[in-house]
């Protein structure tokens, strides 16, 4: 069954368990954001594939039309992004913190008059639980070690780092995630991943990557 949802376009992906620091400035999510933090309600995240995260007019016409904005379009895959931390530090700026939940696929979009994008969506199965094989068991150290490198540097200020507890080191999904979160790849390239269902494969196509990347990579072999 559809169900519909608020819709807030972004210049980047958000995965499962990942966690997305937003500054809300824009009325058309001022509202939105309020009432979802209120009602203790999601939203979705999309990624953008034309147009910019903050609308700009690209030109105005009469007082009769009004401005006119540049086109949005986004992946029709996205992720819930529920409230977990709201502040409010002047007046017309709200500064949040999500967590992703659910993935979902749009059947379809509308953009609202005042700008804002609603969608009709079904949810998108959850990654069934895969241990981690022994033969991508780099891929979690090299996650491990660049977390404990990060907890060095940040010694005190734990909340501000993108991977968060509760840890799922022997889940592919939750590794596989946490690691597209942090590659310098394209969003197009992540966009893909999160629309895979197998999370073994994300897990292997990540590996790949951070091989082409020259990060990390499996021990090498002992002499024979």
């Amino acid at each position: 069954m559809a169900i519909t949802l608020p819709l807030f376009p972004l210049q980047t992906v958000l995965f499962p368990g990942g966690v997305l620091p937003l500054r809300i400035f824009e009325v058309r999510y001022l509202d939105l954001i309020g009432r979802c933090h209120k009602e203790g309600a999601p939203f979705g995240v999309v990624s953008l594939t034309q147009g910019p995260e903050v609308r700009q007019p690209c030109r105005a016409t009469d007082a009769t039309d009004g401005a006119i904005f540049e086109p949005e379009a986004f992946h029709p895959v996205g992720t819930l992004a529920h409230i977990e931390t709201l502040e409010r530090p002047q007046a017309g700026l709200m500064l949040i913190r999500c967590r992703g939940g659910r993935r979902f696929r749009l059947g379809s979009s509308e953009q609202l008059k005042h700008g804002l994008w609603v969608g009709q969506a079904e949810w998108l199965p959850d990654d069934p639980l895969v241990p981690v094989p022994s033969d991508l068991a780099h891929v979690r150290h090299g996650l491990e070690q660049l977390l404990a490198r990060m907890q060095a540097q940040a010694p005190g200020n734990a909340a501000s780092l993108p991977i968060q507890a509760p840890y799922h080191w022997d889940d592919c999904g939750w590794l596989a995630n946490r690691w597209c979160e942090l590659l310098p790849v394209s969003p197009q390239l992540k966009q893909q991943f999160l629309a895979l269902d197998n999370p073994l494969l994300r897990l292997e196509l990540v590996a790949d990557v951070l091989a082409h990347l020259k990060i990390g990579g499996p021990p090498a072999a002992g002499p024979a």
